[in-house]
């Protein structure tokens, strides 16, 4: 999560939402890292998390990532959440939980839909504290 937590950092420092994420092997290795680039790509698709997931399926030669842990210091929106679904990540660790916006925990909870095909195994709550405390800092210098 450490890892995750700089690329929201660098992520916040280049103007981006701070959210990171990292996907590591079934050893613990990285297989790919990204922060937010929503802004920089002009691309609302751009989250870290679909960053990260491509990066690592490509760097993979596959499209499914079975062993794969992903790390992300926000939980999951609907839309990264069921990205998650379809690359069979095997769990995900989250930091911030996102009442508002999120889709793990919250909102549609899309692993417990009877439509997803794959249900990762959920922790969230890892260093919290650290990511929505990122999260506030950013919002409140924008409003």
């Amino acid at each position: 999560m450490e890892l995750a937590l700089e690329d929201a950092r660098a992520a916040a420092a280049r103007g981006e939402v701070p959210v990171g994420a990292v996907v590591t092997d079934a050893q613990g290795r990285v297989l790919a890292r990204a922060g937010n680039e929503v802004e920089a790509r002009r691309d609302p698709s751009a989250h870290a998390e679909m960053l990260a997931l491509r990066a690592a399926a490509a760097g993979a030669g596959g499209k499914f990532l079975p062993e794969a842990t992903l790390h992300v210091t926000l939980e999951p929106c609907p839309m990264c959440a069921q990205a998650i679904a379809f690359f069979r990540i095997r769990r995900v660790v989250f930091g911030a939980y996102d009442p508002k916006g999120g889709g793990v925990e919250h909102g549609p909870r899309i692993f417990t839909q009877p439509t997803c095909h794959h249900a990762p195994e959920v922790i969230g709550g890892v260093r919290e504290s650290e990511s929505a405390t990122l999260l506030r800092d950013f919002f409140r210098v924008r409003r």
